[in-house]
């Protein structure tokens, strides 16, 4: 008599992600304490007021000279912006590691391509959902039937207030028309900030979560084809 045993299927090989988070992380909280500056700066410039001479952009191309108060607020800006672009770069390469990871562990490419990956968070209209689809699809594909973290809604929510009041990561005014802000509607910057803010933090515990579920491959605690990542069927999203 014949024995038939069926060999395990052999671990996917995935890619470490546990250094990544932890700069994206890195990065996610100094984004967030460079908006907080900028907060002070706004606070301290809507407390100074206005020069009699009137807003720093005054129209069909003439700039009057600034104050050395909306100086030292354009090198904040400036200073927010460069952690900014980096904190994107950093958040993006993890999100590219998760990705790949999700993908070995479920067998089956993600919806969006990895042309998404990069100029989904830049095309109008496809960057409402498609971003937040891409980290959501992330923790599916690695943890079916595991609740979508709360992190998630959480962030990409306060991420859309901020894009969308023109003060996030990807705002269209430039330093003098915020200056001009906030002397004369403070209260709704310092709100658009602190939804950029709370994207930051959010952001963090989006990193940890996604990336803790990963771990316990990488680290052998889930054994895989014995874990409910290979179950047949999937559980809704949770808010």
């Amino acid at each position: 008599m014949n024995d038939h045993i069926q060999s395990p299927a052999p671990a996917p090989a995935l890619r470490p992600v546990r250094r990544a988070a932890g700069l994206a992380a890195v990065l996610l909280a100094l984004s967030g304490a460079a908006w907080c500056a900028r907060a002070v700066w706004e606070i301290r410039l809507a407390v100074k007021g206005e020069p009699a001479s009137g807003p720093p952009d005054q129209g069909g191309g003439t700039h009057r000279p600034l104050t050395s108060l909306e100086d030292s607020y354009h090198l904040v800006s400036t200073a927010g912006g460069f952690t900014a672009l980096f904190c994107a770069i950093v958040f993006l390469l993890w999100l590219d590691k998760v990705r790949d990871n999700a993908r070995a562990l479920s067998g089956h490419r993600p919806r969006y391509s990895g042309f998404w990956l990069y100029f989904g968070w830049l095309i109008p209209v496809a960057n409402l959902w498609i971003p937040r689809g891409m980290v959501a699809d992330a923790h599916q594909d690695s943890a079916p039937g595991e609740r979508l973290p709360r992190s998630v809604n959480v962030w990409w929510g306060l991420w859309l207030v901020g894009t969308l009041s023109g003060v996030g990561l990807m705002y269209e005014d430039d330093s003098d028309k915020i200056i001009e802000r906030a002397y004369t509607d403070l209260w709704m910057l310092l709100a658009s900030d602190a939804a950029v803010v709370g994207a930051a933090v959010a952001g963090i515990l989006v990193v940890r979560a996604i990336t803790a579920v990963q771990q316990r491959h990488l680290d052998g605690d889930v054994r895989y084809g014995g874990s409910p990542v290979h179950a047949n069927s999937l559980e809704g999203e949770a808010g």
